[in-house]
């Protein structure tokens, strides 16, 4: 059997291992480890399992991953999103679908400070669902919402999946961020459509609040917002005025987080520890998937196997377009399967050489790649933020009939994805204005 044999006998193990149920992450390891023993010996194999991962670990970068989701989970354990949902309820009270809007808007504040389209999903779906099924909106709508809005929580930033991309890939995670903003608003503005256009089609969907709420109120409203507020300014303007790196962001985010909730008096040492916990556990489930697909890289280069897949796709002399297409499907097609940061550490060593071959930037790949990964978490049998939904809402909806609700939201995602690919410009203007 050939190097290359190898290599894609190894790729066909893994992928019936995964389909087995076995953990991505220790898939990832079991196989690299084999393949790098069959390939070269069994000393090699230990030296690289030894090496390899303290090489990944000791990125100063990824130091940024625990202190964003530190970041995230503190926000959303001190409830410092809640006021988020309610300002914009009560502005938007009169707006047909205005409770959905308004959860929309406030899964796009929460992605702020958060950067999980998980943890984006679950606490707007405790604050919003409730009060929407109270004004008697359609449970397929309120529920669907929620699931939509919770994917923006990856693209407008700060974003691990970015963060991860931009370690791998090499590229600026700053500029990925920045073009994660135009994405992740567009989306927003899409969802917001889709909704004015359903509840146009179909009022009953979203029956009209008739109450007239005065202005007094309405400015009151906006007091809750200023934790947040408070917290976004100080990550944004460091971030991209220069003041301290990405790195630096997650842990400056996270200590003020930690003060305005001491202020607000709604972080309690329980809260605090339930942070700290979630924190550790995300972030070793995360760096397990991490090591195993530098591993996974470097068996492919060994084997080769990486450059012949991607020599397949560059050799038949296809169009740019004709490349994208079949990239977009391959992510599409294992979104249904896999969560994203498994799928995207998984196929990046053999994805990344074909982007490279069309000479298309890697920040412009990179946003675009978050989008269609963070399709993936609201598409069947595998929706993770409609499973995540389902576990909030209980027995209100059928996950099914939760699935049915984000089909047009799901219609208006893959509209946007050509435009991306035809307008690179949509995602890079940013990155480019700021050098």
């Amino acid at each position: 059997m050939s190097e290359v044999q190898i290599g894609l006998t190894g790729m066909g193990l893994l992928l019936l291992l995964i389909a087995l149920r076995l953990p991505i992450g220790i898939a990832l390891i079991v196989v690299s480890f084999g393949g790098i023993w069959v390939l070269m010996d069994w000393g090699v194999a230990w030296g690289a399992l030894g090496v390899i991962p303290y090489q990944f670990a000791t990125n100063w970068v990824l130091s940024s991953v625990p202190m964003f989701l530190l970041l995230g989970f503190i926000c959303y354990h001190a409830q410092l999103t809640q006021g988020l949902f309610r300002a914009a309820q009560v502005w938007l009270a009169g707006v047909p679908g205005g409770l959905a809007i308004s959860a929309i808007l406030g899964c796009a504040g929460f992605a702020s400070v958060c950067g999980s389209s998980i943890a984006c999903s679950a606490a707007m779906g405790k604050i919003a669902v409730p009060e929407m099924m109270r004004q008697r909106y359609d449970a397929g709508l309120a529920t669907g919402t929620v699931a939509v809005g919770g994917t923006v929580g990856a693209l407008i930033p700060p974003s691990i999946i970015m963060i991860l991309y931009g370690i791998i890939a090499q590229a600026s995670v700053t500029q990925l961020f920045l073009g994660g903003i135009t994405v992740g608003l567009l989306t927003v503005a899409g969802y917001i459509l889709v909704i004015v256009i359903r509840v146009k089609l179909n009022p009953a969907l979203a029956p009209r609040s008739t109450e007239t709420i005065p202005m007094d109120e309405k400015l009151r409203a906006l007091k809750p917002v200023w934790p947040i507020l408070v917290v976004m300014a100080g990550i944004f303007a460091g971030l991209f005025s220069g003041l301290f790196t990405p790195t630096e962001a997650g842990a400056v985010g996270a200590f003020l987080a930690c003060g305005v909730a001491l202020f607000n008096r709604s972080l309690t040492w329980a809260r605090f520890r339930n942070a700290i916990l979630e924190t550790l556990l995300t972030t070793a489930g995360l760096m397990v998937i991490a090591v195993g697909a530098s591993l996974l890289t470097r068996f492919l280069a060994l084997s080769g196997a990486g450059s012949y897949v991607s020599s397949l796709i560059i050799d038949t002399d296809a169009s740019f377009f004709w490349v994208m297409f079949g990239v977009v499907v391959l992510y599409l097609a294992l979104g249904l399967f896999l969560e994203p940061i498994g799928c995207m550490l998984l196929t990046l060593p053999i994805v990344l050489p074909i982007i490279d071959a069309t000479g298309m930037s890697l920040v412009w790949f990179g946003v675009l790649l978050t989008k269609l990964l963070e399709i993936g978490m609201i598409t069947p049998p595998i929706g993770m933020n409609v499973f995540v939904i389902k576990g909030v809402v209980g027995q209100l909806i059928p996950t099914t009939g939760i699935f049915r609700g984000i089909l047009w939201f799901l219609a208006a995602d893959l509209l946007m994805i050509p435009l991306l690919i035809a307008f690179p410009d949509i995602i890079l203007a940013l990155p480019r204005a700021a050098g």
